[in-house]
């Protein structure tokens, strides 16, 4: 089990984990979620002995991870796919940590067999790909087939199956009575891997709690509820009804209704006792992803903005190379070819727009010139581009 206890660590004026207390038990896996900047890989890192906290303590079995007997047969880490040495094979690169551990040598090839390497192993590291990388960090980590296992953005690089794979490998890893601690952004997978969730922001603890109860405490779950379309009347009757009962009834743009207040039970008996036809009644609840931003959204340290000049600069045209004429926009007189619709519309489908816009026709040689038409006030311009436009009219 690992265990933390006020645990801080400073970085000069910077304050990266502040008084954070929470234990990782064995048998489950755990995720830690947190904003970039939060502290994960920092807390990871003293876990593992790799920083010093500035106070606290964190414990592996009830010890520091120095003083753990032969440590890396305690616990396995990945907390950097990349650092590994680029001319050492990935054997080698196995093989001397396995020596470092007093580990025996058959157990290198047992772990590239496990995360699927076995067909380069004889290659040198420098070559491997980010997902390949990442198996040689799990690889690392399982060698000496430890209890306590740290893995931080474990699925980065890795194509469907890999992501699958290590899935599985973390449920079947805490089935075994192992400590999984789990790092990772991507929440859909922490939905489907972790059965507890450590969240953190700007380095203090958000929650500690199951998966099910976080979404349940960080989110509002709702009924959808639908009725015959031809039935209107219907559907204004049940909504009464609804409102009634104390139920708090929110239209949605297909016509259904989103009802909170209410239980599901308890909505069919008032369809039923109104006498009105439901095509739908389901249960909905927030993903975890949608809970995570709620509780996190206040502990974000990097946000983006809109882009200034956005829409300002057009792609290159067929009239990029025209002398005179930057920024792919046709000289004057040219004709400008409408955009190709590759996708007609179909059968009730709402039509491409770009197929209703026709060719902007050339103006004839001859064509007596239109009477010009009052200028319009000129939109404001960054005061660089403004500065730049003067320069090329002198």
């Amino acid at each position: 089990m690992i265990e933390a206890v006020g645990l801080t660590k400073r970085y000069g004026a910077k304050t990266a984990v502040h008084n954070l207390s929470f234990q990782v038990r064995p048998g489950v896996v755990t995720g830690f979620l947190g904003p970039n900047g939060s502290g994960k890989s920092t807390t990871m890192r003293m876990i593992v002995g790799l920083d010093r906290p500035t106070s606290g303590q964190v414990t592996i079995g009830g010890l520091p991870y120095a003083q753990l007997p032969n440590a890396p047969r305690q616990v396995g880490a990945l907390l950097d796919a990349k650092a590994v040495h680029g001319g050492r094979s990935a054997r080698l690169h196995l093989l001397s940590l396995a020596q470092l551990a007093g580990i025996p040598a058959r157990r290198v090839d047992e772990v590239l067999g496990v995360v699927g390497l076995q067909g380069v192993a004889g290659k040198r590291s420098k070559g491997f790909s980010l997902g390949m990388g990442q198996r040689l960090g799990i690889a690392a980590a399982l060698l000496g087939d430890p209890q306590v296992l740290l893995f931080d953005e474990p699925v980065n690089g890795l194509d469907p199956e890999g992501i699958l794979w290590v899935r599985n490998l973390m449920k079947q890893l805490a089935a075994e009575g192992r400590t999984v601690f789990v790092s990772s952004h991507l929440m859909s997978e922490m939905a489907l891997t972790a059965d507890h969730l450590i969240v953190i922001g700007r380095g203090q603890l958000l929650a500690d709690m199951s998966v099910q109860d976080f979404i349940a405490a960080n989110s509002a779950g709702f009924a959808r509820v639908r009725t015959p379309d031809t039935e209107p009347e219907g559907r204004e009757k049940l909504t009464a009804a609804l409102v009634e009962a104390g139920g708090q009834v929110l239209s949605e743009p297909d016509g259904a209704l989103r009802v909170t207040g209410v239980p599901l039970p308890r909505i069919s008996d008032l369809a039923h006792d109104a006498d009105v036809r439901l095509w739908e009644l389901s249960p909905h609840q927030a993903s975890l992803e949608e809970a995570y931003m709620r509780m996190t959204q206040a502990a974000v340290d990097y946000r983006s903005t809109a882009d200034q000049r956005a829409g300002l600069w057009q792609a290159p045209g067929p009239y990029a190379q025209a002398p005179g004429y930057g920024h792919g926009m046709p000289p004057q007189g040219w004709a400008q070819p409408a955009p190709e619709n590759p996708y007609p519309a179909l059968p009730g489908e709402q039509p491409n727009p770009y197929a209703q816009q026709a060719a902007v026709p050339a103006a004839p040689a001859e064509a007596p010139a239109a009477p010009a038409a009052p200028p319009a006030a000129p939109a404001a311009a960054p005061a660089d581009l403004t500065k730049r436009d003067s320069e090329d009219a002198r």
